[in-house]
């Protein structure tokens, strides 16, 4: 009697790995007809399919989390994100200047060169340095 699938249907249902589910031998018969998962639940609380306890270290005692300088996990273009967000703003609001007329195309282009070289700290920046080009 092929039972595989009624194994991995219980390690599903019960949380637990296809080692530690056990069928009791005598009632094969009702483990075979159960489908749905509310019939394995029912078939366990019989006792028909049991549970090996968990084995090994992770019974005994839950290990500390070792955080040291090589496990710590981070962004490392945290940087590079904040600049490629703020770059595409800035350029975005320029283009808009441009277009509307309050800037002309080479103020527009020596903005460029600022921000890509991180001259802005925000819009509110840029718009200020915009004002003060159009007085």
């Amino acid at each position: 009697m092929n039972l595989r699938n009624k194994k991995m249907l219980a390690s599903k249902v019960l949380n637990a790995g296809k080692k530690r589910i056990t069928f009791v031998e005598s009632r094969l018969a009702d483990i075979k007809e159960a489908i749905t998962k509310q019939d394995i639940r029912d078939l366990h609380v019989d006792g028909a399919i049991q549970l090996k306890e968990v084995s090994g270290r992770k019974k005994n005692l839950k290990r500390g989390k070792k955080r040291s300088t090589g496990n710590i996990r981070k962004k490392v273009n945290k940087r590079k994100q904040d600049y490629v967000i703020m770059t595409r703003k800035l350029r975005k609001f320029t283009s808009e200047m441009k277009k509307l007329g309050r800037v002309t195309v080479e103020e527009a282009t020596d903005i460029r060169k600022k921000i890509r070289n991180k001259a802005f700290r925000s819009k509110a920046h840029l718009k200020e340095y915009i004002g003060r080009l159009t007085r």
